[in-house]
């Protein structure tokens, strides 16, 4: 027998042992995978984390240089390179407000099926939960129907294969979260980025004006 068809062989077995349980803790097993393999791919495909030739854009804005960071937009494959052409183009008391709204729609889709992972990495621990309750049942059914000539073995059979759906639940939830967790940390550096650099855009000339001040103050404390 190949690798593949013992594979089967064993997946077939825990699935039998498992019941409908493993059965739909597999399918979501699949799933999960799946969406991730897709917000992966997504993530890398958007540009996520990839803003160095649009943090050097906005430095530019920064600074006065206007037709240098229009030209440093060009090259960029980040994902907020529309939401910051917009906000170079805009102007006026709403300009701040719309630029945000762009920001957080293409947020939205970067999180989109995110919740669906999180729903997995806190179902599926009670869904294995559930499924040892119910194995736990039928064991005990099955040590009262034994009557007096109880085995122990019967009912150590039916606990280890009731707790079998818990591990498999556990199974998927771990790395489901752990995965979960990953995403979230990205997009919260993706937050802080955005704001940082449109509140940039919309202020431009800001940072020199303090230090300038500074040195101003630091100067005129010497004099005296």
């Amino acid at each position: 027998m190949n690798l593949i068809g013992a594979i089967g062989t064993g997946v077939a077995e825990i699935l039998g042992l498992g019941g409908p349980v493993v059965a739909l803790l597999a399918v979501t097993s699949i799933l999960t995978a799946s969406l991730i393999l897709y917000k992966l791919w997504q993530f890398q495909a958007s540009g996520v984390g990839r803003h160095k030739r649009l943090a050097e854009a906005v430095a530019a804005w920064d600074a006065g240089d206007r037709s240098t960071a229009l030209s440093m937009l060009e090259p960029s494959t980040s994902y907020l390179v529309p939401v910051v052409r917009t906000a170079f183009a805009t102007t006026g008391p709403q300009a701040s407000e719309r630029a945000d709204a762009e920001a957080e729609d293409r947020f939205a889709r970067l999180e989109r099926g995110l919740s669906a992972l999180d729903m997995v990495s806190q179902l599926a621990p009670l869904l294995g939960l559930f499924g040892t309750v119910l194995g736990m049942i039928e064991a005990f059914q099955k040590l009262q129907s034994a009557g007096n000539s109880v085995d122990p073995s019967l009912l150590a059979g039916g606990i280890w294969v009731a707790l079998l759906t818990t591990a498999a639940g556990l199974a998927v939830a771990i790395p489901t979260s752990l995965v979960l967790s990953w995403f979230e940390a990205r997009m919260r550096r993706e937050r802080v980025f955005a704001n940082r650099a449109l509140r940039t855009v919309f202020a431009p000339g800001q940072r020199q004006a303090e230090i300038a001040r500074a040195s101003a103050g630091a100067a005129h404390a010497h004099g005296a």
